[in-house]
């Protein structure tokens, strides 16, 4: 039986160590806890992913409008953006596990209450933008939970294989639930594909019921939301190592990721003109390279040269995103994008779980909540890309934003001390050497200390 007070059970403890084995790339599944974790995570996103799909048809089917579809991925981008830090402090203060399964069972609910309105014929198009937002206000509050519990779970030995091995089921889902969806809705109906949904999420939350419940962070004294929140951004500004790698993540997602919503106009007339079926192939191959990149990772995961891995996977996401926007053949433009994808989710993967390493659990969430705002402005980052391929093209547009990510990427390395020290600080959290210091006590900016403060994992 676990530990009542959801601690991890010494085989888990053992099973998150470090073991070099020739199957060292699913390390992570020894651990009985995380292979429950894995299998929620993967069908909650394999049915968010596949509903997409399918919201997006129905919504276009019962308006016969563009704008719909805008509306649609507005409902549910715009309570991301807003609740994300209300998320991250919930998943410091609560019990991880039952937050995670609150927002679970809120979304299986508002998504069984849609397939009943569809069965039954009244389902209307206000209906799906409320389901919508609905999902996109539970999102933030069980992302930034679901990211932490990893720590508590695997240990800081399994961190990157563990956050390798989810980002590689989510590109999988990238990969497999669209074409899923679209199948089930062409060789059976739009009822089946809801039921499969639905189906899925309630795996989900099983599969939750199976995890123990975790620790909740040692409070020194009750605090307000909003303090708490401020706490949290203060920290991230004040430890510089934690403050630089995220920075670091959000310039990709703003300026190069972009491109994804440029690749219709690759696949068209403008590039390449190879129609709807170019247009899916190009996806799936950007899924497959996300797929094979956090495999890789999760092989490598216990390399100590992170530094290294992070900024040349930078180097080869951004060179082989710029030759797929200025190849002149399709064929050649695929083989570019899957190689720039496994490079970028390289990236994001050693990147993430580095600041999993570094930051302490009493404020995990709400870093996490940072992160997944970073996620949320992503659409902002399609306005300035869009107005670029409008006035000079798509492959000039993409190639400036692959330079300009190298660019800052480059600078910030010869700039940031605490970026070049980054494997001695990894290292010395890995081996907890550094002292833990209160969020309220972090020292300054200038501080030496900055650069040598424990963030233990629980």
């Amino acid at each position: 039986m676990p530990p009542e007070d959801g601690s991890p059970t010494p085989e888990d403890a053992q099973q998150s160590q470090p073991v070099r084995r020739r199957w060292a790339t699913f390390e992570s599944f020894r651990n009985q806890q995380f292979r429950w974790l894995y299998l929620s995570n993967a069908a909650f996103f394999f049915s968010m992913i596949g509903q997409m799909v399918v919201r997006s048809w129905l919504a276009y089917d019962m308006t016969g409008s563009a704008f719909a579809l805008g509306l649609v991925n507005f409902s549910v981008a715009i309570p991301m953006l807003f609740l994300s830090p209300f998320g991250g402090v919930l998943a410091d203060r609560m019990e991880r596990r039952r937050l995670i399964m609150s927002g679970q069972a809120v979304v299986f609910t508002s998504e069984a209450l849609l397939l009943v309105l569809l069965v039954s014929g009244l389902l209307e198009f206000w209906h799906l933008l409320a389901a919508t937002f609905v999902m996109g206000g539970m999102f933030p509050f069980i992302m930034p939970a679901r990211q932490a519990i990893v720590a508590n779970i695997v240990g800081r030995h399994g961190l990157t294989n563990a956050m390798a091995l989810q980002l590689g089921a989510m590109n999988a889902a990238r990969v497999i639930a669209p074409a899923s969806a679209g199948f089930v809705m062409s060789f059976a109906s739009v009822d089946a594909a809801f039921v499969v949904a639905v189906t899925l999420y309630g795996l989900a939350f099983l599969c939750m019921t199976k995890v123990t419940p975790s620790r909740a962070a040692a409070r020194p004294a009750p605090t307000t939301v909003l303090r708490d929140m401020g706490d949290g951004v203060r920290y991230v500004v004040r430890d510089r190592p934690v403050f630089v790698l995220l920075f670091l993540g959000m310039v990709p997602i703003l300026l190069a990721m972009p491109f994804q919503s440029l690749l219709p106009v690759f696949a068209g007339p403008e590039v390449w003109d190879v129609g709807e079926i170019g247009l899916g192939i190009l996806h799936a191959a950007a899924g497959a390279g996300g797929l094979i990149g956090a495999f890789i990772i999760a092989t490598f995961s216990n390399t100590h040269r992170k530094l290294r891995l992070m900024m040349s996977s930078l180097v080869f996401f951004t060179g082989g995103l710029a030759l797929f926007a200025i190849s002149p053949w399709f064929l050649l433009g695929v083989a570019f994008v899957l190689f720039a994808d496994v490079f970028a989710a390289m990236y994001q993967t050693t990147n993430a779980s580095i600041i999993q390493l570094l930051i302490p659990d009493e404020v995990r969430g709400r870093v996490m909540s940072l992160m997944m705002m970073t996620f949320g402005l992503t659409p902002l980052g399609t306005l300035p890309i869009s107005a670029a391929a409008e006035a000079w093209g798509a492959p000039i547009a993409v190639a400036a934003a692959c330079s300009i990510t190298l660019t800052i990427g480059i600078v910030f390395y010869f700039v940031s001390a605490s970026l070049r020290r980054l494997d001695t600080i990894a290292k010395a959290a890995l081996e907890g050497e550094r002292d833990d210091i209160p969020v309220e006590m972090l020292p300054t900016d200038g501080d030496e200390r900055a650069a040598t403060a424990s963030r233990p994992v629980s």
